[in-house]
C-alpha cells in the first residue's frame, strides 16, 4: 500500500507542477513580470508553506510547554540547505542556469544578510518575540521591494497566453496545493518504506524528511528548466532560501519565543552560509552553473548529510 501512495504522491507532484508553471508563466507574459520575480515572490512563497506550518505547529507546542524549537529551527535551515545545496544540484545537472549580475547584485546580499541576521538575533541562544518579529518585517520589506522592481520585467503580452489571468491564478493556487498535499504524502508514505527495509531512523530523519520539505521547490525548479524557464526555478530556490532563513523562525519566535541550538549556529547556519556564497560566486561568473558547479554544489551538500548521517 506504501508503494501505491508513493507513486500517487509522485504523480501528484507532476500534475501540480504542471498546473503551478502554466499559471506561472501566464502570470509573467500578461503582468510583464520578470521568471526571476514570478519564481522568486509567487511561487517561494506558496512552496514554502509547509516550513511555516511546521513553525506554526511548533510555536503552539512551546506554548503548551512543550520543546518544539530544535524542529522549527531544523527544519528552516534543513530546508534551505536542501534548496540550494540538493536541489540546485540537480536541476544545475539537467540544465543550464544562468543570471544577469544585476539580478546577483540585487539580490545576493540579501540572501547572504538574512543569514547574517539571523545568526546575530540567535547568538545569545535565543530568539525573542520582538526579534521574530523583527526578522519578519524585514521579509515583508523585502517583498514590497521585489514585487515593485522593474529591473528585468519584460513588456505586457496578453496575447501570448490561452489562460486569462484569473484561470492563471487559479492554476498557480491549486497547483501548489496539489503540489504542498503530494509532497507529504510522498514523505509519509517514503518514511513507512524505508521503516519496512529497516532502514535506520536518522537517515529517515535527515534524508527522507529534510529532502522532503523541499520537494515542492524540487518539482517546480526541474518543471521549469524543462519547460526552459530557468530564471524562475533560480528564483524560486533563492526566494524559498531568504524566506525560510527569515519567515519561518520569526513567526514562530513571534509567537512563543524559539531557542537556537549551538550546534546549528556554530555548524549548520555557517554552511549554509559558505555554500551560499558558492552558489552566488557561480552565478556571478558568465557561464553560470553548468553540470561541473551543479557536481560540486550537490558533492558539498551530499558530504554535509553524510557528516550529520555519522555524527562527526
Amino acid at each position: 500500500m506504501d508503494f501505491i501512495l508513493l507513486i500517487a504522491g509522485l504523480v501528484g507532484l507532476w500534475l501540480g507542477t504542471g498546473a503551478t508553471l502554466s499559471g506561472a508563466i501566464s502570470i509573467s507574459k500578461r503582468l510583464g513580470i520578470s521568471e526571476f520575480i514570478v519564481g522568486a515572490a509567487i511561487l517561494s512563497i506558496g512552496s514554502d508553506l509547509p516550513e511555516l506550518a511546521i513553525a506554526i505547529d511548533g510555536a503552539i507546542v512551546n506554548l503548551q510547554g512543550g520543546q518544539a524549537s530544535d524542529v522549527i529551527v531544523g527544519s528552516a535551515l534543513g530546508s534551505s540547505l536542501g534548496q540550494i545545496g540538493f536541489v540546485l544540484g540537480i536541476v544545475g545537472l539537467l540544465g543550464y542556469l544562468g543570471l544577469p549580475k544585476r539580478i546577483v547584485i540585487a539580490h545576493g546580499p540579501v540572501l547572504l544578510g538574512a543569514l547574517v541576521l539571523l545568526g546575530i538575533v540567535a547568538y545569545d541562544g535565543s530568539i525573542s518575540r520582538a526579534e521574530g518579529a523583527s526578522l519578519v518585517t524585514i521579509y515583508l520589506v523585502y517583498l514590497g521591494f521585489l514585487l515593485s522592481a522593474k529591473d528585468g520585467s519584460e513588456s505586457k503580452d496578453e496575447s501570448a497566453s490561452n489562460l486569462s489571468l484569473g484561470k492563471s491564478w487559479l492554476f498557480v493556487l491549486v497547483g501548489l496545493g496539489v503540489v504542498i498535499a503530494s509532497a507529504e504524502l510522498t514523505v509519509s508514505a517514503a518514511s513507512n518504506v524505508a521503516r519496512v527495509f529497516e532502514i535506520e531512523e536518522s537517515f529517515i530523519a535527515i534524508v527522507i524528511i529534510g529532502l522532503g520539505t523541499s520537494l515542492p521547490e524540487l518539482s517546480i525548479s526541474v518543471g521549469a528548466v524543462i519547460k526552459r524557464q530557468s530564471r524562475m526555478s533560480v528564483g524560486n530556490i533563492i526566494g524559498s532560501n531568504i524566506f525560510d532563513t527569515l519567515v519561518p523562525v520569526g513567526v514562530a519566535a513571534t509567537i512563543s519565543g524559539v531557542n537556537f541550538d549551538s550546534n546549528m549556529l556554530t555548524r549548520d547556519l555557517p554552511f549554509l552560509f559558505a555554500l551560499s556564497v558558492l552558489v552566488l560566486i557561480f552565478f556571478w561568473k558568465r557561464k553560470g552553473i553548468q553540470r561541473f558547479e551543479a557536481t560540486v554544489i550537490l558533492g558539498a551538500y551530499c558530504a554535509y548529510v553524510l557528516v550529520k548521517l555519522l555524527n562527526i
